[in-house]
Order: structure tokens, then sequence, then C-alpha cells
């Protein structure tokens, strides 16, 4: 090559494109949810028995349950309601609500002044981390009735979805997938009469064990590791 001869130009590298910091959070892989069918197969759910469900009623009853709830810090939540059948119908629950701690449960009746003051004042604290399943739903109920936030809480439809379950997993599919149980639920006693003035046995267990199942879920996802603090 003469002196006189222009250089080539070298090409310059282009640098590689700058990496989209959403394709570096790691995606949980898709889980699919056991169908009703295929926990109806697993061993059943051991829930609460009879005798360690309390219906507080007295002055005494309603002060220690609420006593022993702020105590533990966490139970297990859940609230039930008089269905609707009629569109357009609003309904005026909750009609129960009910906390689970590790060996019983308490189902406050909210027809009694007394029992909807002391679940406000359980609602209310943060001394207590509430959780259950579809509090979304709980929350507005709440809101209407007593005029409340519901708060704080871990609702767990939420932590299953961060571990790639669908967003509504419920309690039922959730107890099969976690802890390889049949949680029984029935529907005739899920859209029974909560407002009646007393609850019969089976409404008793239902909605205790509905609370204590999202309680022992919770303390398997923390064992496992797979509950972010």
């Amino acid at each position: 090559m003469s002196q006189h001869e222009p250089r080539p130009r070298r090409r310059r590298r282009s640098s590689p494109p700058s990496a989209d910091p959403r394709e570096e959070t790691a995606q949980p892989p898709r889980q699919v949810a056991p169908t009703k069918a295929e926990t109806a197969l697993l061993p059943p759910f051991e829930g609460l028995s009879q005798s360690h469900i309390h219906v507080p009623s007295t002055r005494a009853e309603r002060q220690q349950a609420v006593d022993e709830i702020i105590a533990a810090g966490i139970a297990g939540f859940d609230t039930e309601a008089k269905p609707t059948f009629r569109a357009g119908q609003k309904s005026d629950g909750p009609h129960v609500a009910q906390f689970a701690l590790t060996d019983k449960a308490f189902i406050f009746q909210l027809h009694r002044k007394e029992c909807e003051k002391a679940t406000a004042t359980l609602i209310a604290s943060k001394q207590v981390l509430k959780v259950g399943f579809g509090l979304k739903n709980d929350h507005s109920q709440i809101r209407r009735r007593l005029g409340i936030p519901l708060h704080p809480v871990l609702d767990l439809d939420q932590v299953f979805r961060k571990l790639g379950y669908p967003r509504q997993i419920g309690v039922r599919a959730a107890v099969g997938a976690l802890l390889q149980r049949h949680f029984r639920k029935s529907k005739s006693i899920t859209t029974s009469n909560w407002a009646a003035r007393e609850l019969r046995p089976k409404q008793l267990l239902y909605a205790a064990n509905d609370a204590f199942a999202a309680l022992k879920i919770m303390e398997v996802l923390q064992e496992k590791g797979m509950l972010e603090d």
C-alpha cells in the first residue's frame, strides 16, 4: 500500500444492547393447582375438633379471646356472610368472623354487638397479623359494615401467585398442593345462613378450619423458606 492511499477504516464493534432489567428478574415456573377431584383422593386434612372451637358469648369470654389472639400476634383469619341470591342484592355481612391460633379457634357472631366490638378491635389491631385467602373481598365487606380497614394482613393467594400458582388458588387447592391433604368444602355449608342466631356444629367446624388451614399453610411456607420476610 502506498503512503498516499487512504487506509481502510476499521469497523467499530457495536456494543451489545443494554439488558432489559425485566428480563433479569427470574419468573417462577408456572404451577398447576390440583383439581377438586385430585384433592379428593388425598388423606383428609386434620383440622380442629369441636372441643377446640370457642364461641364467646359473655364479657369474660370475649375479653379472654381478644387477649389470647393479641398475645399470639398471628391468627388465621376469615369471615362468613349470609349469601345473597337475587341480582343486585347487597350483602350486609360479614355476619361471622373467625380467628384461629395453633390449637384453637374463636368464632365471633357479629349480630351480638359486643362481639362486633371485639372483632373490630382485633381487625384494627396492628399487633395481630391476619392470615387468610382472598382477603380483598373480606376487606371491602369489613369496611362497609365496621367502617375500619383490615390490616395488617398476609393474603396467601398473593403468596401462591408469586410461587407461580393462579392468583386465586383458594384454601382447598392450597392445602392439596402444599400439605398433600384433602380440605373438604361443603357447598351446603358455604351457602348456609351465617346470620343465624345460633350456628350449627357443622358451620362452626367449617368456619374454624377455614381460618386454621390458612395458619397451617403459612407455617409450612415459613418452614420451607417459601415465604418472604
